[in-house]
């Protein structure tokens, strides 16, 4: 296919790197691993002026005005090139690192950086979980991906907005320490709730899906993937043994990844590696998202390549970042034509850095 003919303006050559896409995802070969790389762009792809921030504006989740996340929406892509399979994307509708919480009854309390969301549910016996097409979360997301994709149509693909799911959305609604609580005193309810919540997750996925999904059906949720793409994940996990993790989140999330075509796992942590095995026991789990965490070592380093070759011989795909040549070097070294099976994300300076770790993986 011609890249004159790419429906994306800001990646000309996306029809190739998508072409990449679904035969890695379909379990091809296309001869290295998938790498998301971009490069900071001193002059943008094209001039669009800048809104001034609205009063009070504290985090780019903010609701604070719709006009501003839709332009912040615009410009976002305006300033990175893209190589290997990276595709410009932006998400206006991502309202919290929660959103379904959001949808349901939470209030977004907004903070440098991020959302908090708070409880709405002092008690079990106030436990509500209805579809409610008048929430003011709800209506904003709608309307933010509907005028970027209007006002942006053929520049960029839009994402999904952050939905999350299970455990980690019944504690933002319940309060975790509750929550705590409640798988001890009343399992039963849990599992009514996860049920509920699993429901309205796919009700809401759907009509997102409907709005932002490419011409040939493909979707992105922290990747592009040629069909129905979701990211899942339970950081609750961290605070409850494997034993509870497989009787609560393990029929979740393999009814989950079977109603999507395609999804990775934000695995973050390394109070979650306990939930390993089970995660490698979910058979239409396409992929995980390791996220070490907060000071210990970066997803690159050696300190996790056992659970790699772990995860590789399971089967699964593995996401993660690495920052330079060496480290590229490092990885192709120790997991040979396994790692075909990563999907890379990093940064280069330039265009001839970008191609060096391009080439660097090539089998």
């Amino acid at each position: 296919m011609s890249a004159l003919l790419s429906p994306v303006a800001y990646r000309p050559d996306w029809l190739e790197a998508r072409e990449r896409l679904t035969t890695w995802w379909n379990g091809g070969d296309i001869g290295r691993p998938i790498m998301h790389i971009t490069v900071r762009r001193e002059t943008p792809i094209e001039e669009i002026p800048a809104m001034p921030q609205p009063d009070g504006w504290i985090t780019h989740y903010s609701t604070k005005s719709l006009p501003y996340r839709v332009n912040d929406a615009l410009r976002s892509c305006l300033y990175a090139d893209y190589f290997g399979e990276a595709v410009p994307s932006t998400s206006p509708g991502d309202l919290a690192p929660n959103c379904l919480a959001l949808y349901l009854g939470c209030r977004g309390v907004e903070m440098p950086g991020t959302v908090w969301c708070e409880p709405c549910m002092a008690s079990p016996e106030e436990a509500r979980f209805e579809y409610d097409p008048e929430n003011f979360y709800w209506k904003f997301t709608q309307d933010a991906v509907k005028q970027t994709l209007a006002q942006g149509k053929g520049k960029f693909l839009q994402q999904f907005p952050d939905l999350i799911e299970g455990l980690d959305t019944l504690a933002a609604m319940r309060g975790t320490e509750e929550l705590l609580e409640d798988l001890i005193e009343r399992p039963e309810w849990i599992h009514d709730c996860l049920k509920q919540i699993t429901a309205l997750y796919f009700h809401y996925y759907d009509m997102l899906y409907d709005l932002i999904r490419d011409e040939v059906g493909g979707s992105v949720f922290w990747a592009w993937a040629p069909g129905r793409m979701a990211k899942f994940q339970c950081d609750f996990s961290a605070m409850i043994s494997p034993s509870m993790f497989e009787e609560h989140m393990v029929p979740v999330l393999t009814e989950m990844c079977e109603r999507v075509s395609y999804c990775m796992y934000h695995w973050d942590g390394p109070g979650a590696l306990y939930h390993h095995d089970l995660l490698l026991g979910i058979p239409a789990l396409d992929m995980l998202q390791w996220t070490p965490g907060a000071g210990v070592e970066p997803t690159w380093h050696e300190r996790w390549w056992p659970i790699y070759h772990k995860t590789f011989d399971a089967g699964k795909k593995l996401n993660i970042w690495a920052d330079n040549l060496e480290q590229l070097q490092a990885l192709r070294k120790e997991f040979g034509e396994q790692c075909k099976g990563f999907l890379i994300g990093m940064s280069a300076k330039d265009a001839k850095e970008a191609q060096t770790f391009l080439q660097a993986m090539e089998f």
